[in-house]
């Protein structure tokens, strides 16, 4: 089975402001939610680690600390934890497979020494546990890559209640290489499952599959309301706004609404979203559901062009023919100012599942 890649974007600020009369990106994104983008990223990123959950230290101190023993002498904090990891204490475990990953706590990473203790908490069935042990059997880390152990551990962790491995579970049925029916109904039931649970990945996916039909009949109301609630409040997935937006323009599951579908777009590019990103600068280029606005136009194409997005270059030069100098550099200024702020549920799903997970359900509706 092929590996899923991590991107690692960089998270800063929102839009610069600009003249009032030119219509802003990423202001008032959405009317019934306030923006809370992540400002900052995960700064002790081992790698790719497939679908891997962390549990927080429960001592956030240097491991080169000293501290009393119950016998009253005194050790460092790396030996304490070491001496109850070793006589099974399962918090204990869990925070040592944490910091070797990590290098957290001023401890050496170690990823070998990261599995050992994962290892040792997943023996103790605790659901955290299997699935951080699954995650480092699927990337490869300390340890072989190792695929049907572990979605063996994935589905011990889902049996006992974690959806994050459920959610592991699905995109791993999903990505057989080939349209099956039978994975895809495994895919969907573990989405539904994790949704149950609270998932707000599977919240998506699972609104996704009743907008596209995917293993159930088509259900746009049903399918509105998963994906509204992925798209604001504590979710904000950036690709859940952009489908949000694309429901508001066809009046899919929710009255038409041109408007709320602009604001869903600029929430989506406010998070480096490329397809709302081409999308809005279309709609802006042809005055289409909003009125012409060739200088924010002319900024999105530029934007979409330093992506590398094929076609983007050609429109960006086509709109700079109709634009004098002053305002072609006003637009430029836009883009250059532009920078991506993804929420930090937009930032795991890029970095653990990819930067497009609706093409997981697409590709096996083909």
């Amino acid at each position: 089975m092929k590996k899923i890649l991590f991107v690692l974007l960089i998270c800063a600020l929102p839009f610069s402001s600009y003249a009032q009369e030119i219509e802003l990106l990423g202001d008032d994104i959405l009317s019934d939610t306030e923006s809370t983008a992540s400002q900052e990223t995960d700064k002790d990123d081992a790698g790719s680690i497939f679908g891997f959950i962390t549990r927080p230290l429960s001592k956030l101190f240097s491991s080169k600390d000293t501290v009393t023993n119950s016998e009253g002498k005194e050790e460092t904090y790396l030996q304490k934890i070491t001496r109850e990891a070793d006589e099974g204490n399962l918090e204990a475990q869990m925070n040592l497979g944490y910091m070797y990953l990590y290098g957290a706590n001023d401890v050496k990473q170690n990823f070998s020494e990261a599995f050992k203790y994962y290892e040792m908490a997943a023996k103790q069935n605790d659901p955290i546990a299997l699935n951080n042990l699954g995650s480092l059997y699927f990337s490869g880390i300390g340890t072989n890559a190792d695929i049907p152990s572990a979605i063996t551990l994935f589905e011990k962790a889902a049996e006992l209640g974690n959806d994050n491995a459920s959610v592991n579970l699905a995109f791993i049925y999903l990505s057989g290489g080939k349209k099956d029916s039978q994975r895809n109904r495994k895919a969907f039931d573990f989405f539904q499952k994790a949704e149950k649970e609270g998932n707000k990945i599977a919240r998506f996916m699972l609104g996704y599959a009743y907008y596209r039909g995917f293993m159930t009949e088509k259900d746009y109301r049903t399918a509105f309301n998963l994906i509204k609630s992925s798209a604001q409040q504590d979710s904000q997935i950036d690709e859940a706004q952009l489908v949000l937006a694309e429901m508001y323009r066809n009046g899919d599951g929710t009255v038409q609404n041109y408007q709320k579908a602009i604001k869903a777009y600029r929430a989506a590019i406010a998070q480096g979203n490329i397809d709302a990103i081409m999308t809005l600068a279309d709609i802006y280029e042809t005055g289409t559901i909003s009125p012409l606005n060739l200088v924010t136009a002319h900024a999105l194409y530029n934007i979409a062009a330093a992506n590398g997005v094929l076609g983007a270059a050609e429109k960006r030069e086509e709109l700079s023919s109709k634009l004098d100098l002053p305002t072609l550099e006003q637009a430029q200024s836009i883009a250059q100012n532009y920078k991506a702020s993804p929420s930090e549920l937009t930032s795991y799903i890029r970095q653990t599942y990819g930067t497009n997970i609706r093409h997981y359900i697409d590709s096996n509706m083909k």
